[in-house]
């Protein structure tokens, strides 16, 4: 097993925490407070981190759409699938919980995907932000709904040059 490191970015929406491993990255979850262990400043940051927090830079000043950094989360087979559907959703654009349950094969499995998105411990990159109520409403994202309607107009405004998209 490797060794795991973490670091922390201030974005615009507000701290940030970064961790994994040499090889990839395993959380990107917005915080309140920093929880640093008492010998995480002896650490040396991998490149792998540092490339996260760089790239994440470039997506807040809107000059970046897709990340090149290799993730890695563990879950189950189903949570996998959902997350591996979310990167499918292009920059920019929304679909319905309803939607990504089709997708998946089973319009019924609403509850469970929203679950499984729910789960998703890699903010962002793995864009859970970009699934949206049937309604077009704004439910259910864990870093605060304010954060998901910022990086839903963040996109857009970049994409299509939309001002305001809720």
């Amino acid at each position: 097993m490797q060794e795991s490191y973490t670091t922390y970015y201030q974005s615009p929406l507000g701290l940030i925490r970064i961790s994994g491993t040499e090889s990839y990255i395993s959380e990107i979850n917005f915080i309140d407070n920093i929880e640093r262990p008492s010998d995480q400043h002896r650490k040396k940051i991998p490149t792998s981190i540092i490339h996260c927090a760089e790239q994440l830079i470039q997506y807040f000043h809107g000059e970046r759409r897709n990340f090149e950094f290799p993730v890695h989360q563990e879950g189950t087979e189903f949570q996998k699938k959902v997350w591996n559907e979310l990167i499918g959703i292009p920059f920019g654009k929304t679909i319905s919980y309803l939607e990504l349950s089709r997708r998946l094969g089973d319009p019924k499995a609403i509850r469970a995907v929203a679950s499984a998105n729910g789960k998703n411990n890699i903010s962002i990159v793995i864009p859970c932000h970009r699934v949206i109520g049937s309604k077009n409403d704004l439910v259910g994202y864990g870093g605060g709904i304010w954060r998901k309607k910022w990086l839903l107009e963040h996109e857009a405004k970049i994409a299509h040059g939309v001002q305001t998209l809720f």
